[in-house]
């Protein structure tokens, strides 16, 4: 029986749930650096929970020098098995104003300067991004944001920006003709590496502002974005106890991203070095060592 564990992974505004009372901090190394910061390890309702600031506590590092795969290799050391982001973005549409939340299931990647793959090296692998979010653990997101009565969209396109520099109005006005609902800087690679560590993975986006596109609206700034954040910090935290509490029912075990690796590694086996393979072995170590 697989033991499911969840991590959450904080965003903007996001860099700790402080009503996680048994806290242990954990220092991980990865082959591929460090993560972000120490990985909060709590046991809330009897179960295994993992938070992870992705900016780092008291947000330090800025989108493009976030060290994703260091991110999500620690939480699969851990034994991660599903993660739901929360994250700061801004809205692309009218009907998505400042406070609303949106559950992604469609991201466009726009980044250009971050490391996106953990096959890079002798070992290629090419996993499926049709769908690059859990279905199942968007059930549950949806859940636990309807009992805290928040207002909400299901489904919305992501658009990823490089940042850290907001859009332009151009690019703005851009992204709205492509029919996409939210732009943020960090949910890629972040959902890519997730699925290649066949980590079932789900987005929560918390809209702060209108971009720079609308006419009656000013143009984002931090201030703008920290103050919305202050006011669904509660109800973000509310709804990340709510995921706890179900989402082991909504899990699919027979989801295609539980064994997603199975078909997605091209190298021959003669040509895969026991150096990568060990460099792999916490992501892909189930299909390398078979």
């Amino acid at each position: 029986m697989v033991n499911n564990k969840l991590a959450i992974i904080g965003g903007s505004g996001l860099y700790d749930v402080e009503e996680f009372k048994d806290r242990e901090l954990l220092q991980l190394k990865t082959p591929w650096g460090n993560p972000s910061d120490k990985i909060l390890k709590t046991n809330y309702k009897n179960k295994e929970i993992y938070f992870l600031p992705r900016h780092g506590r008291g947000h330090f590092i800025n989108p493009s020098n976030i060290n994703f795969r260091a991110n999500v290799d620690a939480l699969k050391q851990l034994g991660v098995t599903d993660i739901v982001s929360v994250s700061a973005v801004g809205s692309l549409k009218d009907e998505l104003p400042p406070g609303k939340f949106v559950i992604v299931d469609q991201f466009i990647d726009r980044t250009f300067a971050r490391n996106k793959t953990f096959f890079d090296d002798e070992i290629v692998a090419h996993v499926s991004m049709a769908h690059p979010t859990s279905n199942g653990l968007m059930n549950a997101c949806e859940e636990a944001i309807k009992k805290e009565k928040i207002d909400y969209q299901r489904g919305g396109t992501y658009v990823v920006m490089e940042g850290p520099q907001f859009s332009t109005l151009a690019e703005s006005n851009l992204y709205r003709s492509w029919n996409a609902d939210v732009i943020g800087m960090t949910n890629m690679p972040e959902a890519k590496l997730a699925r290649e560590a066949e980590i079932r993975y789900a987005s929560v986006s918390m809209v702060t502002d209108y971009d720079c596109w609308h006419p009656d609206h000013e143009n984002v700034d931090v201030q703008q974005v920290i103050k919305v954040l202050l006011g669904n910090a509660a109800k973000a935290k509310n709804m990340i106890k709510n995921i706890i509490d179900t989402f082991e029912s909504h899990i699919d075990p027979k989801d295609p991203i539980n064994n997603c690796l199975d078909v997605a590694i091209i190298t021959a086996p003669e040509k895969r070095s026991q150096k990568t393979k060990d460099k792999l072995k916490t992501v892909a170590g189930r299909v390398l060592n078979k």
